[in-house]
C-alpha cells in the first residue's frame, strides 16, 4: 500500500522496500550494506539482508563473477526474507548491471557511477555499447552519477592519494540512499570515527564523501523520496546480528548456564569460520579458542576438551565435515558430549564456497562408518542460530552425545534485528555428572530416564576410569563379545532417541489442514512462511510445517502429515530430506520443490510450484 504526502520534497510511504548494492568486491559494497541496514535497524524497521560474496579473493576487476553485492529488504511490518526483486540498485560498474538486471522489479530505480562505464568495462562486461538499453531498463528510473568524479571534487584539497580518495565513493553512494529513504547520517559518521579513531584525515574524508552524496541526490531532484516508517515490534534491547555471530553467542550463554568453560578447536573455512573469529575475541568471557591445523586436529582437541570437562564445540563446512566424521565417530563411541556445527556451502569438494545449499544433510546423517547415530538439529533464521546453537548445548551436555548442528552460508552471513535475551529466560542446562558413591564408577553406566551415561572429570579421585574408541563394557573395559556389543550400539541408539521426550510438537503455520502442506527445514523457513502467507491470501488452503529437529524427529510428524492431501518438501538441494522423510514414514506421498544454484529460493517460484501442485489432480 502507498500513499502519497507532500513535505518540501514529494515522498511516498511504503510498508517495505529491497535495495541491492553491488559493485567490484573492492568496492566496499558489503559495509556499504551493513552500514545501511544497522541504521534501518535504529531507525526501529524490521530487516532481513543477503550478503552474496564472489568465490575468488580478488576476481579480475570489472568482471562479472568479481561482483559483489549486499542485499536489504526493510519494513513496517514483518519482514522474513531478503526479498526477491530490488526497488533500488546501486550499481558501482557495468558487471554489477549485468549480475543483477534479473533481480529488479519493473520500474525500479537505478542508480550508478557513470565514471566507471568506459568502453573497456563496458566491453568486460559482457555488453557492446549501453548497458541500460540492452537490459531494456529505458523506462526505468535510472541515476547516471558521476560518483568518482564526485567524491574526487570534494577531496580534491584533502591531501589523500588517488587511491584513498576513490575508497570513499561507497560512502558518496550510502548517502544518495540515506536522502532518498530520509536517514540521519549520524550513525554512520559515528562509525567512521570509531572505525578510522587512529586515522582521522580518513575518517572525515569519509564522512564528506557521505555527506556530499546526501547533497547531490537532495539537488537532483531525480530521486523520489521513500519513508518506511518504525515496525511494531516487541519492546526491548535490540542489535543487529547475523547467524555466525549468533551461534557463538549461543554458545557462550550455554558454558555460562552450565557453569562450564567453553572451548572451540577449529581450522578456519568458508563460510564457517565467523564462528572461531567471534570466540576468539571473547576470552574475557572465558572462552578458550584452538586455531588447528586441520579439521581434523580442530575436532580431536575439542574432544580432548570435552574429556576434561569442558564445553566443547568445533565448526566447519561440508569438505570439513567429512573430514570429522572418523572423530565424530570416536565421540559417539566415548559418549562425550560434543557439539558439530557445520555451516552448508554448495558442493561437492570445494565447489561453491561462498555460495549456500542444504546438501549437507545426508552427510550428517549418515556419514560415518558403523552404527553412529547422533542428534541433528537446524536453525532457521540467522536469529535464532543462537537459540539452536544454545539447544544443542544443552542437549550434548544432558544427554552425553554429539549433537551436529546445521546453519549455512544464507543463515551465517544474513542479519536480522535480534531481541537480546535475559540469560535468566533461558533453559536450565544440567550436565550429566558423576557423583561419589558407595560403589565403584563405571564410566558406563547409565541413567533410568535418559540412558546417558555420567560424565566424570579426569583427576577426580574416586572417578578413575577409560574410554575410548574400542567397545567396552558398562565397567570400560575393551570387549568383543558379540552380544555386548550389539546392546551398546543399541543403547547408543536409544539414547539419541529418547531426545525427543524433550522437541516440541511439530507446528503449523497458516491452514491446520487443507490442500498442500508445504513442508521446509532450516533457512528453507522465510521463503516458505511468505509464500504461504501470500498463498492463503489468495484463497488456497494451504499450509507450513517447518522443521528444526531432524534426528530425533518431533513425536506428531504423522499426524500433521495425515491433514493434508498433498504434501511438497522444499529444499536447496536434489531431495536429501524428502528421501529421509519417506524413510521414516512411507504411508505419505511426497512432492519436491528443488533449487541447486548456490542462491535461497524466491517466494516467486515457491509460489509457482505450488499453485502447480494445488491444480493437478
Amino acid at each position: 500500500m502507498e500513499t502519497e504526502k507532500r513535505s518540501r520534497h514529494q515522498y511516498i510511504e511504503k510498508d517495505e522496500i529491497v535495495i541491492r548494492f553491488s559493485g567490484d568486491s573492492g568496492d566496499g559494497m558489503q559495509l556499504t550494506g551493513t552500514l545501511f541496514s544497522d541504521t534501518a535497524a535504529l531507525y526501529g524497521n524490521d530487516l532481513s539482508t543477503f550478503p552474496d560474496y564472489p568465490a575468488e579473493i580478488r576476481a579480475p576487476q570489472g568482471s562479472v563473477g568479481g561482483v559483489s553485492g549486499f542485499t536489504v529488504h526493510l519494513g513496517h511490518t514483518e519482514v522474513t526474507t531478503p526479498g526477491d526483486y530490488a526497488d533500488v540498485l546501486v550499481a558501482m560498474n557495468p558487471a554489477a548491471i549485468k549480475a543483477n538486471a534479473q533481480w529488479l522489479k519493473e520500474g525500479s530505480t537505478v542508480i550508478f557511477d557513470s565514471d566507471n562505464f568506459t568502453e573497456k568495462n563496458i566491453q568486460k562486461a559482457g555488453y557492446i555499447s549501453d548497458p541500460i538499453k540492452e537490459e531494456k531498463l529505458e523506462d526505468y528510473n535510472i541515476i547516471a552519477a558521476p560518483i568518482s568524479s564526485m567524491v574526487k571534487e570534494a577531496l580534491k584539497d584533502f591531501g589523500l592519494d588517488p587511491k584513498s580518495v576513490l575508497r570513499t565513493k561507497n560512502m558518496f553512494a550510502l548517502g544518495m540512499v540515506y536522502w532518498m529513504f530520509g536517514r540521519k547520517l549520524s550513525y554512520t559518521e559515528d562509525y567512521c570515527d570509531k572505525k578510522f579513531k587512529n586515522k582521522p584525515q580518513i575518517a572525515e574524508a569519509n564522512k564528506i564523501a557521505l555527506r556530499a552524496g546526501y547533497y547531490y541526490a537532495e539537488t537532483i531532484e531525480a530521486l523520489t523520496p521513500v519513508r518506511i516508517n518504525p515496525a511494531p515490534i516487541e519492546k526491548g534491547r535490540y542489535r543487529n546480528i547475523n547467524g555466525n555471530t549468533a551461534t557463538a553467542w549461543g554458545f557462550i550463554a550455554a558454558a555460562e548456564k552450565a557453569g562450564l568453560k567453553l572451548f572451540i578447536g577449529s581450522y578456519p573455512i568458508t563460510p564457517a569460520t565467523g564462528i572461531i573469529e567471534e570466540l576468539a575475541v571473547r576470552k574475557d568471557l572465558g572462552v578458550i579458542s584452538f586455531q588447528a591445523e586441520d579439521e581434523i586436529a580442530g575436532i580431536c582437541s575439542a574432544i580432548g576438551a570435552s574429556f576434561a570437562g569442558c564445553l566443547a564445540v568445533t565448526s566447519t563446512s561440508g569438505p570439513g565435515l567429512a573430514l570429522k566424521s572418523e572423530a565424530i565417530g570416536l565421540a559417539v563411541m566415548a559418549e562425550l558430549p560434543l557439539v558439530i556445527v557445520d555451516v552448508q556451502r554448495g558442493g561437492p569438494s570445494t565447489g561453491l564456497p561462498t555460495k549456500t545449499e542444504q546438501t549437507d544433510l545426508f552427510q550428517a546423517l549418515f556419514g560415518r562408518n558403523g552404527e553412529c547415530p547422533v542428534v541433528v538439529i537446524a536453525a532457521s533464521t540467522p536469529t535464532n542460530c543462537f537459540n539452536f546453537a544454545y539447544e544443542a548445548c544443552r542437549i550434548a551436555l544432558e544427554h552425553m552425545t554429539p549433537v551436529l548442528l546445521l546453519t549455512d552460508g544464507y543463515l551465517a552471513n544474513g542479519s536480522e534485528p535480534w531481541l537480546i535475551p535475559d540469560m535468566t529466560s533461558l533453559p536450565e542446562i544440567r550436565p550429566n555428572f558423576a557423583v561419589k558413591g558407595t560403589e565403584p564408577y563405571m564410566p558406563y553406566k547409565r541413567d533410568e530416564k535418559r540412558v546417558a551415561r555420567y560424565w566424570a572429570i579426569p583427576g577426580t579421585p574416586e572417578l578413575e576410569h577409560r574410554i575410548g574408541g574400542l567397545e567396552k563394557t558398562i565397567k570400560g573395559t575393551v570387549s568383543y563379545v558379540p552380544d555386548n556389543h550389539e546392546y551398546m550400539v543399541k543403547i547408543r541408539d536409544e539414547k539419541v532417541k529418547r531426545v525427543s521426550e524433550k522437541v516440541k510438537d511439530l507446528e503449523v503455520f497458516g491452514d491446520q489442514s487443507g490442500d498442500l502442506l508445504l513442508v521446509g527445514w532450516g533457512s528453507t523457513y522465510g521463503h516458505i512462511f511468505t509464500a504461504v502467507k501470500e498463498l492463503r491470501s489468495e484463497g488456497y488452503k494451504v499450509g507450513l510445517a517447518s522443521f528444526n529437529y531432524i534426528n530425533p524427529l518431533p513425536g506428531n510428524v504423522k499426524d500433521v502429515f495425515s491433514r493434508f492431501k498433498k504434501i511438497a518438501v522444499v529444499e536447496l538441494n536434489m531431495g536429501q530430506f524428502a528421501g529421509y522423510l519417506r524413510m521414516k514414514y512411507q504411508e505419505f506421498k511426497y512432492y519436491q520443490i528443488n533449487k541447486i544454484q548456490g542462491l535461497p529460493f524466491t517466494i516467486k517460484e515457491i509460489k509457482e510450484n505450488s499453485v502447480k501442485l494445488l491444480k493437478e489432480k
